[in-house]
């Protein structure tokens, strides 16, 4: 018995990805694909940063609007996210090589500081 197996068990047995197998990843689905499209569309000056497969998730891939705004969602390889790119015009960085863009990282602390305030000011309420 593994350390974590009785925490799968709880929860009601071990993940199941793609193919329902015991163990392996989930892969991009077409609600990702659609997902991606949509949050491409409703923004600008979107960039895609692909993030390789690791042990714990499949291939991802940030999107980053021109205000360090980003989501992040399965998508199938580096060449689904390439064609992803193409398809709407969108450049296309492999985070291994690029890294992330400066303004997705103060993107997302200019939003720790606001949860951050919005908790005190409940807090003082």
């Amino acid at each position: 018995m593994g350390l974590f197996d009785a925490f799968r068990r709880r929860r009601g047995g071990r993940s199941r990805g793609k193919q329902g197998k015991p163990g392996t990843l989930r892969g991009a689905s077409p609600a990702d694909t659609a997902y991606l499209d949509q949050w491409a569309a409703s923004h600008r000056g979107v960039e895609a940063y692909v993030e390789p497969r690791t042990t714990v998730t499949e291939t991802t891939v940030v999107l980053v609007a021109h205000d360090g705004e980003w989501t992040r969602r399965r998508i199938g390889s580096l060449d689904a996210a390439q064609r992803f790119g193409r398809k709407r015009s969108i450049p296309v960085y492999e985070v291994a090589k690029t890294g992330y863009p400066k303004r997705m990282r103060d993107y997302t602390e200019r939003q720790r500081v606001l949860r951050k305030k919005a908790q005190q000011e409940r807090d003082a309420t």
